[in-house]
């Protein structure tokens, strides 16, 4: 399927010989556009669809080109971009991903407008963010869109644009920096499946191991809605006896919390986000282990801000279980004060009753989240 591999510069189009339509799990797919490459210049690829349905993002329009299209990693940046802010409905979000991750997020307080929310998803790392894809769940405004311009971006996308706002994109002369970004409208949000019981209209996802072998799976879905659905930690071992959390967490921690969790869902594992505000502080993504992504997120988050940040008060959500006491121990001496993290660990009972020494609010998630892709 695949063209003969050659050198291509990262303006140029790769285009392989890819179907018009293919057919996976008795699903057929139609081709929606050859890319510009794949997740490398030499490599070539094309993205589809399910045939007959124009989907949120299979269905996107382009309003403003360059670069000669998209990337793979672009469309896979825009599609965990969407993922996060898919979970703000009636709150203006933003998310900026890098490398399939997320550098940023941010939902709004408040009082905060559109282009307060993007500086708070863009400065949560604004050295990452340089070039990377923005997504939002509300229309952009103009306001909104200089911010924008003013650093170097990928493409921007969102269900709608002021036409201020589009004009300030296509600024050429005046955002010369910027003048190959990538305008893209996409589709209702709103239609993107959430929470467990959306999984009847998700459709299965497909990773293709070295070998061409296919694993078909149910997408990563949550059951956590609200702040209504926090439970304390509850654990029981022989060494520990029956513990629950009992550290006070106030409402705009679980809010934080829940933000937290929901922005995890497209990190890749081990994965922990830092939040405060309605804003990702720190994110410690891809670790062999836990406490490592712990330290990593800590780390990234004094060396952005030169000690002049704050982390005392925030909280973090973790994909996995705490299999020791070390993590809650390393987030703990940060400043973190409220962590949620599904049980499942052995050693659940110890880590609720060090988490109640440490006094962090400690609260078991439903379900892990570990993201692989």
């Amino acid at each position: 399927m695949a063209a003969e591999l050659s050198r291509s510069s990262y303006l140029e189009k790769n285009v392989g010989s890819f179907p018009d339509s293919i057919e996976v799990a008795g699903q057929r797919y139609e081709k929606v556009d050859d890319l510009r490459y794949g997740t490398n210049p030499h490599q070539p690829a094309a993205y589809y669809r399910p045939a007959g349905s124009r989907g949120v993002i299979g269905g996107m329009e382009i309003l403003k080109t360059g670069k000669n299209g998209l990337s793979q990693t672009n469309l896979e940046d825009i599609s965990g971009a969407l993922n996060i802010v898919k979970f703000c409905p009636g709150v203006p979000a933003c998310a900026v991903m890098k490398h399939v991750n997320p550098s940023g997020a941010a939902m709004g307080l408040p009082g905060e407008d559109l282009k307060q929310v993007y500086i708070k998803a863009r400065d949560a790392d604004a050295r990452a963010a340089f070039g990377s894809v923005i997504a939002f769940n509300v229309r952009v405004d103009a306001a909104t869109a200089e911010e924008i311009m003013s650093t170097f971006v990928e493409c921007v996308v969102a269900p709608g644009f002021s036409p201020e706002a589009l004009a300030v994109f296509n600024d050429a002369e005046r955002f010369k920096l910027n003048r190959h970004v990538r305008i893209i409208r996409c589709g209702d949000i709103d239609a993107l499946p959430k929470y467990c019981s959306d999984a009847a209209a998700a459709s299965d996802t497909i990773k293709v191991l070295t070998d061409g072998s296919l694993i078909l799976a149910a997408p990563l879905l949550t059951s956590l809605r609200t702040v209504a659905d926090l439970r304390p930690a509850r654990g029981e071992n022989t060494r520990c006896g029956q513990q629950v959390s009992t550290v006070p967490c106030s409402e705009a921690q679980k809010r934080d919390l829940l933000f937290s969790w929901h922005v995890n869902l497209s990190v890749r594992s081990n994965g922990v986000v830092i939040v405060s505000g309605g804003q990702t502080l720190s994110v410690g993504t891809g670790e062999q282990d836990r406490v490592g992504a712990i330290e990593q997120a800590i780390a990234k988050f004094n060396q952005k801000y030169s000690g002049s940040g704050i982390l005392e008060g925030s909280v973090m959500s973790s994909d996995g279980f705490f299999p020791f006491e070390d993590g809650v121990e390393t987030a703990a001496a940060a400043g973190i004060r409220a962590i949620i993290a599904p049980a499942g660990s052995l050693r659940d009972a110890d880590v609720i009753k060090r988490a109640n020494e440490l006094g962090v609010a400690l609260f078991h998630a439903p379900e892990r989240i570990f993201s692989h892709h």
